[in-house]
C-alpha cells in the first residue's frame, strides 16, 4: 500500500510526494526532514490524499500531479472533476488557430480550392 499526498506550506505552496507510511512521513515533513521545499516553507499541512495498492503506482501519480499547473491541483485538491478536466485541455495557442482552419474531417478548408 501507498499513497499519494499534497502538502499545503505555510508560504501557501503546495508539495506533491508518495510514501508507503503516510503518518511517519508527514511527521518528517513537519520536523523539517527529507524534502528542502518544505523544510523551508514550515509548518505543513495535509490538504489532499489518494491510496493506491502498489507503491510504483502512487510514484507514477506523484510524478503526474507534480508537472499540473496549482490551478489544476486545486481542481483536484476541491474534487471538481469538471474544472480539472477542463483544465487538462490543451491551452496552447498554437493548438488552437491550427484547429481554426480544419473542418471536422480534418482537412484544412482555408487554402482547399473549388474544383
Amino acid at each position: 500500500m501507498a499513497y499519494m499526498y499534497i502538502l499545503e506550506c505555510a508560504d501557501g505552496s503546495y508539495y506533491t510526494g508518495s510514501t508507503t507510511d503516510l503518518e511517519r512521513r508527514l511527521w518528517q515533513h513537519q520536523q523539517g526532514e527529507g524534502a528542502n521545499h518544505t523544510a523551508k516553507r514550515l509548518p505543513v499541512k495535509l490538504i489532499f490524499c489518494e491510496y493506491y495498492q502498489c507503491v510504483v503506482d502512487a510514484f507514477e501519480r506523484e510524478k503526474q500531479v507534480q508537472g499540473w499547473s496549482r490551478k489544476k491541483k486545486q481542481a483536484l485538491i476541491s474534487g471538481d472533476t469538471n474544472l480539472l478536466h477542463k483544465l487538462a485541455e490543451c491551452q496552447n495557442e498554437t493548438h488552437y488557430s491550427r484547429l481554426a482552419g480544419f473542418g471536422g474531417d480534418g482537412f484544412d478548408t482555408s487554402t482547399q480550392n473549388a474544383p
